[in-house]
């Protein structure tokens, strides 16, 4: 399809931030396929949520908020978090009518004429006056490098790929990481695996008592003040810590929580520390956390000297048309759905100071 077509907004990833967008520009008197399009790659719908591991239940889910206008209840905390989430998504894309298109690739944003942005896909082109990118983290698995990786002779994995427990029956696991995902995964594994070791760079921090409205206003604005000095975002859980739930409190006294510094090489049968200190594995399972998806981007020159998008709330600081949601303090589903209304918002207000002045 080589043909461009003109909207007035294109959204792009159909994941909690998208589909809040998308909403919110429907409410506000945007026709789906005439003033706005949703582009999403992914099969179908559920976000990053339909590639979850099948043993997160949605009852182990953290604070799964709903999407604006309709609620999700009714569901059984024993399914899949996947099955659940993308069921809920898929009935909110059609009770809204949203039209998300996928699978669509979105290969590169660039300048295109008249002021517009060209929007280069799988699909063909789109040009467009505003653009709300939605795209999130889970297709860019962040895995860091040490000396001795490449020479280990076990299986690493990164948590985008872990698929539960069961497959790591009998075998010694290194986990790395000190985020929700690192926890989960080593108090999963723990009863299958033959032994389990926890290695994170910094001591974690666990976080007793309810986390009330003050204290997420104030972990979201440290979270903010990075991505207003254009530096990469950090995750909310960095600054939040881990819940100290029941079973957190239970891997702690059985041992599995045990923590370990970060060790310095991986050697072919494990990985070893300076001081003499080694652990043999047949398995390194990465819980390492993810980066921004926003290499289509690339072409604006959005990136600042710190390496990230500078973003004052949602909008692009370097280029006013583009509006990042899910991104840094938005990246949470409540967060999520805030930043698509006030992305929205923005964009309102961008198209009607364009707009011409009659004569």
């Amino acid at each position: 399809m080589n043909h461009t077509r003109e909207v007035e907004v294109v959204v792009i990833g159909a994941g909690q931030a998208g589909l809040a967008a998308a909403h919110h520009l429907r409410r506000t008197g945007f026709e789906p396929e005439r003033d706005f399009v949703v582009l999403d790659h992914s099969p179908g719908p559920g976000g990053a949520w339909q590639f979850r591991w099948p043993s997160l239940t949605y009852g182990k889910v953290h604070g799964m908020h709903a999407l604006p206008g309709m609620e999700l209840t009714g569901a059984d905390p024993a399914r899949p978090s996947a099955e659940v989430i993308g069921e809920y998504f898929a009935a909110y894309e059609e009770t809204f009518d949203l039209r998300v298109r996928r699978p669509v690739d979105v290969r590169a944003v660039r300048e295109g004429t008249d002021g517009r942005l060209l929007v280069e896909t799988s699909d063909g082109s789109w040009s467009t006056r505003a653009l709300i990118n939605a795209t999130g983290t889970w297709d860019r698995p962040f895995w860091p490098r040490y000396p001795g990786q490449e020479t280990f002779r076990g299986r690493q994995l990164h948590t985008a790929r872990y698929a539960g427990p069961e497959e790591f029956a009998g075998q010694r696991v290194v986990v790395v990481g000190g985020g929700a995902s690192g926890t989960q995964h080593l108090l999963e594994l723990a009863p299958y695996a033959a032994a389990t070791t926890w290695v994170t760079r910094r001591p974690p921090v666990f976080r007793e008592g309810p986390f009330d409205e003050e204290a997420g206003r104030a972990a979201v604005a440290l979270v903010e003040e990075r991505v207003r000095q254009g530096l990469p975002p950090k995750s909310v859980v960095s600054v939040t810590g881990l819940p100290l739930n029941d079973a957190i409190r239970a891997g702690l006294e059985s041992g599995v929580l045990d923590r370990l510094p970060m060790f310095d090489r991986v050697t072919e049968e494990g990985v070893a520390w300076d001081d003499g200190r080694r652990v043999a594995a047949d398995v390194i399972l990465w819980a390492t956390g993810f980066r921004p998806v926003v290499d289509h981007l690339a072409p604006l020159r959005l990136r600042e000297a710190g390496g990230g998008i500078r973003v004052e709330g949602t909008r692009s600081v370097a280029d006013p048309r583009i509006h990042l949601v899910g991104y840094g303090p938005s990246a949470s589903t409540v967060g999520a759905n805030r930043a698509g209304r006030a992305a929205v918002r923005g964009i309102r207000r961008l198209l009607a100071d364009e707009e011409p002045v009659a004569a």
